[in-house]
């Protein structure tokens, strides 16, 4: 006889009491993904229907619960995963002067010897990564507009098919169903006097991915710049110095390639330009 026991034997798991319903269950927790937070199924009406649909009284309310609060992440996973793997893998490829992108980034200066929070207002060209530059003391309406005006006549142009932006107060006054906005008249009425698009990423952290560009031109600026904060007596010298300074149109750092960056800038000018002609 062996002197150490055989290892005992596991016994198999016990199914759940809502295993004839769990496909049921899946169905109405993914129907929720799509709905009206506050009009979601409740615990008490998904017992509703298990009895008015299935005829099923087994399962105690702790347990449909449980059940539930166990499944919603998961389905929410797989929903993102089954996404990612859809969107994630159209290359994104620009052509000059075809398509630019904007955005507010937060900076500290010391204005008239004093610490405050001002933002830096980016316009960024897809192509060839150059960029224009300027502070203000918020992210108004005005001075969003300004900015925009003031980085047109640096370019010599503007973008022959569109801008992309978030959902910024200035330009959006409500956000609809998927892409879909109410834009204000004054910036519906800039926009025309320009001739050119705005495409409005999505919502969210995906909308971040549609125009990185400029978001991390806006943090790069910064850093290389704005650190420690500049010292001004006001923000239109701050942006007179931008204006005169070549760092003020942004030219892109990209070590090892200038002929080409020289390239893509003249392409890009001059594709804005010829717009801008027309």
């Amino acid at each position: 006889m062996c002197p150490v026991p055989a290892k005992r034997k596991k016994p198999p798991p016990r199914k759940s009491v809502l295993e004839p319903v769990k496909g049921f269950i899946d169905a109405i927790l993914r129907e929720d993904m799509s709905v009206w937070k506050k009009q979601k199924h409740t615990i008490d009406r998904i017992l509703e229907r298990l009895v008015g649909e299935h005829d099923f009284e087994l399962a105690a309310y702790f347990t449909v619960r449980d059940y539930v609060a166990k499944r919603r992440p998961e389905l929410a996973l797989e929903a993102r995963e089954g996404r990612r793997h859809l969107e994630g893998t159209v290359p994104q490829e620009k052509r000059p002067g075809e398509e630019a992108e904007v955005d507010f980034a937060d900076v500290w200066l010391d204005l008239a010897g004093q610490r405050r929070k001002c933002v830096l207002f980016t316009l960024r060209m897809s192509y060839s990564g150059k960029a224009v530059h300027r502070a203000y003391a918020t992210a108004s309406q005005e001075a969003f507009l300004e900015g925009h005006a003031e980085a047109f006549r640096a370019l010599g142009g503007v973008s022959t098919v569109h801008i992309r932006y978030d959902n910024l107060k200035p330009a959006v006054k409500q956000v609809l169903f998927g892409r879909s906005h109410t834009e204000t008249t004054r910036w519906v009425s800039f926009r025309s006097w320009y001739r050119y698009s705005a495409f409005y990423c999505a919502p969210g952290e995906e909308g971040g991915h549609e125009k990185g560009g400029v978001e991390h031109e806006g943090g790069r600026f910064r850093r290389k710049h704005l650190v420690p904060a500049v010292a001004v007596e006001s923000l239109a010298e701050l942006n007179e110095r931008l204006a005169g300074d070549r760092r003020g149109r942004g030219l892109p750092a990209c070590p090892g390639s200038s002929h080409l960056l020289r390239f893509r800038l003249r392409a890009g000018t001059a594709a804005a330009g010829a717009a801008t002609r027309r």
